[in-house]
C-alpha cells in the first residue's frame, strides 16, 4: 500500500512539469508590442548605455567597449 501511494505521489509530482514553456500557438500573443518589457527602443538603449558606463562593465547586451562610456 505504501509503495502504491508513493508511486502515485511521484507520478503526480512529475506530471506538474509536463507543460513548461510557451507553446508555438501562444507565441503570437507574447510577440505583441504591449507584451514587451521595454516599449521605447531609444530609452532602452540609453538606459543600457548608462548602466554599463556606470558599472564599468561590458557585454551581455551585444556591444563591446569599456566602462568609460566612449564606445
Amino acid at each position: 500500500m505504501k509503495h502504491t501511494i508513493l508511486l502515485i505521489a511521484v507520478l503526480f509530482c512529475a506530471s506538474g512539469c509536463s507543460s513548461m514553456g510557451v507553446q508555438p500557438w501562444d507565441r503570437d500573443i507574447l510577440a505583441k508590442a504591449e507584451m514587451q518589457l521595454t516599449t521605447d527602443e531609444l530609452e532602452a538603449a540609453t538606459d543600457d548605455h548608462i548602466y554599463f558606463s556606470k558599472e564599468a562593465s561590458s557585454g551581455g547586451r551585444g556591444f563591446g567597449g569599456g566602462g568609460c562610456g566612449c564606445n
